[in-house]
């Protein structure tokens, strides 16, 4: 079966099979949920994603989600929206931050909007496997990877931080969540974040072996506590749903969604 076939297939199971993912669970902490958990084989997912970046990086693929080859670009329009609004806002200029973006998918999905800009650069937040990869086989003068958020910012300035369907994998969203805040990036975009209709709860999340086999502690955050950390210092532009709307879990229903705020003029 040639590549387009298959991705055709891929795409044709995605639009009509259940929710690709399981959410089971409500753990007391990320040890708890990680012995819960089957693991994962990092390299095996590492070199999976590879591949299917390296299909899109030389034609034979148009999109990589997650190892998941399409042959159309599904895009994220409020993130698009959202990236072109901070580049008019910003002379423009697009640097940004992409906490927890692969092998610079977001990039790879929207740069066809943002070629025109006066400057680009895309920033990689990643773990080192990925980052090691990035650099070896994808890193031009546009997309550069990184190790933490302290090594970009030590070598470039982002306006817009970046965070799609990533703070739900750390130990500590909350963490993470400040670092990004006290960065003070003057925007900051989310898409893709889990969120419970009551407080915060730990899942664990099961991934279909068809994209790969795997299963790995995943948060939902307790959203009102999520905009207080925010809304200290940011000003709500829009927020919207993200990618898997709602997700079923142990008790009630979780939601799937995104915000993008501007740092105040008063904020510290």
């Amino acid at each position: 079966m040639s590549v387009r076939k298959r991705v055709r297939s891929v795409a044709a199971r995605l639009l009509t099979e259940p929710p690709p993912t399981r959410f089971t669970g409500d753990y007391a902490s990320w040890e708890e949920a990680r012995a819960a958990s089957g693991g994962y084989d990092e390299q095996a997912i590492l070199e999976k994603v590879t591949q299917a970046a390296l299909k899109v990086k030389n034609g034979e693929a148009v999109f990589e989600r997650d190892s998941v080859l399409f042959d159309s670009i599904q895009y994220s329009w409020p993130v698009l929206a959202g990236l072109l609004w901070v580049a008019s806002r910003s002379g423009n200029s697009l640097n940004v931050l992409d906490f927890g973006g692969s092998l610079a998918t977001a990039y790879n999905q929207n740069r066809r909007f943002l070629q025109h800009l006066g400057t680009l650069r895309w920033n990689v937040i990643e773990q080192e496997p990925f980052v090691r990869t990035g650099r070896e086989l994808f890193e031009t003068e546009q997309v550069r990877f990184y190790e933490s958020i302290g090594a970009c910012t030590a070598d470039t300035d982002p306006n817009v931080a970046l965070v799609s369907a990533s703070l739900a994998y750390v130990p500590q969203p909350y963490v993470v969540l400040e670092e990004i805040r006290s960065q003070s990036f003057a925007y900051l975009i989310f898409d893709r974040n889990f969120f419970s209709p009551d407080r915060d709860r730990l899942t664990v999340q099961t991934v279909p072996p068809w994209i790969y086999d795997a299963s790995y502690p995943a948060w939902f955050l307790d959203e009102q506590r999520f905009l207080a950390v925010v809304e200290a210092e940011y000003e709500r532009v829009a927020e919207f749903e993200g990618l898997e709307r709602s997700v079923a879990l142990a008790a009630g229903t979780g939601r799937s969604k995104g915000f993008i705020f501007e740092r105040r003029s008063d904020a510290p």
